[in-house]
């Protein structure tokens, strides 16, 4: 099986970015923010579709494994345990757990040929990152290795 993708955008161009699972062979990005906007040129939802799109990758929104708004709050006041305490409340909801059966639908289903499924939230360090908790899912539920992909800094 492939491994499961993760990348945060922080701190990158969007160069960069794409360089950095172009390398990895990523197929699929799946964007799991909740609000699929940035200040960071590139990389809201329109912009960033376009460019996977010009790499060859294709691109998918589960707005509902995102972190709700609190737990965005608390992320950007340093407080990430309880981003992370939030955000365990939120993954129970029939919603994300709905969207999170997709993910892994998605990843069982992923053909060995095709490119690996990637992970995107905004953190450049997974340990703060909801996605971090999404990629143990996926590992306990399908035993997928997790690899996190770095982009260069700015």
């Amino acid at each position: 099986m492939k491994p499961l993708f993760t990348i945060g955008y922080e701190q990158s161009t969007s160069t960069a970015f794409f360089e950095a699972l172009q390398r990895a062979h990523v197929g699929l990005l799946v964007d799991v923010r909740a609000v699929a906007a940035s200040r960071r040129p590139g990389f809201s939802k329109r912009q960033l579709a376009a460019g996977l799109d010009e790499h060859g990758i294709r691109y998918l929104h589960l707005q509902k494994l995102g972190t709700p708004k609190e737990g965005r709050v608390a992320a950007r006041s340093g407080r990430a345990a309880e981003m992370l305490r939030i955000f365990e409340r939120h993954l129970n909801t029939p919603e994300a757990h709905e969207q999170l059966d997709e993910l892994t639908a998605l990843a069982k289903a992923s053909p060995q040929h095709s490119g690996g499924i990637c992970l995107l939230c905004y953190e450049r360090d997974p340990a703060f990152c909801h996605r971090q908790r999404l990629a143990d899912e996926l590992q306990a539920r399908l035993g997928m290795r997790v690899e996190h992909l770095f982009c260069s800094p700015v």
